[in-house]
């Protein structure tokens, strides 16, 4: 074997090796998130024995890699997804020390945090928006930070010292259940409304086209010029 093919297959495997490891760690994070979450309702439930429990918290199962918290009014579904990203070079995360010192460190999995109305699911509103309110990053040394909304991006953004374990997961799900009941469900504008067609009027109720979200018009999505998809 050549020289040149061997420093190939060394490259192959080294890089193939460390998406594997952070794989596994995001994983692991997004299991441990499962169980704070279990953990959370188990105390709301004890909290609450006996009383009618007219405000619901709890949890439903979405699979491997989906998991979602139902509480009052609202939804929040945390998923998983099942690559491995690098920032690009233009990123804030790039130009710091942590980075500069291991490029390694740059390779993170994600798992993002959606909001939704409750109702939407209820009655299968299907034109209903939801919102991301935050994005989980979790590299090969188990180190996070966070780009979300208000507090919960605030909160979470120091990726050189942030380290993922049962309390920061702990706080990352009850900041994220705290900005989800200030983030009111607000009236859309008259003029957005104001017209209805025949066919929508005589649509059942779960398949109105009448969309209705907490900012009507306004979506919170990944920038996908920041980082790019990396198969794990």
């Amino acid at each position: 074997m050549s020289q040149p093919d061997s420093e190939l297959f060394d490259i192959l495997r080294k890089k193939s090796r460390l998406k594997q490891d952070v794989y596994q760690i995001t994983f692991s994070t997004f299991r441990l998130f499962k169980s704070v979450i279990l953990e959370m309702v188990a105390e709301y439930q004890e909290k609450y024995n006996g009383n009618q429990q007219l405000i619901p918290f709890e949890y439903r199962d979405r699979g491997e890699f989906e998991l979602e918290l139902r509480f009052g009014g609202d939804v929040l579904i945390f998923m998983m997804h099942t690559n491995i990203f690098e920032f690009s070079r233009m990123h804030e995360v790039m130009k710091t020390t942590y980075i500069n010192e291991d490029k390694d460190r740059s390779y993170c999995g994600v798992i993002n945090i959606y909001n939704f109305l409750a109702d939407s699911f209820r009655y299968n509103r299907i034109n209903d928006v939801g919102y991301m309110i935050g994005r989980v990053f979790v590299n090969k040394d188990s180190h996070y930070f966070i780009e979300g909304k208000r507090e919960i991006g605030m909160l979470f953004n120091n990726f050189s010292t942030s380290t993922i374990n049962r309390e920061s997961a702990r706080q990352i799900v009850e900041s994220s259940v705290l900005y989800t009941i200030n983030f009111d469900l607000l009236t859309p504008p008259y003029e957005q409304v104001k017209e209805v067609t025949v066919f929508e009027m005589q649509a059942s109720l779960e398949n109105m086209k009448l969309k209705t979200g907490k900012r009507l018009g306004f979506r919170f999505q990944a920038d996908h010029e920041e980082f790019k998809s990396e198969d794990r």
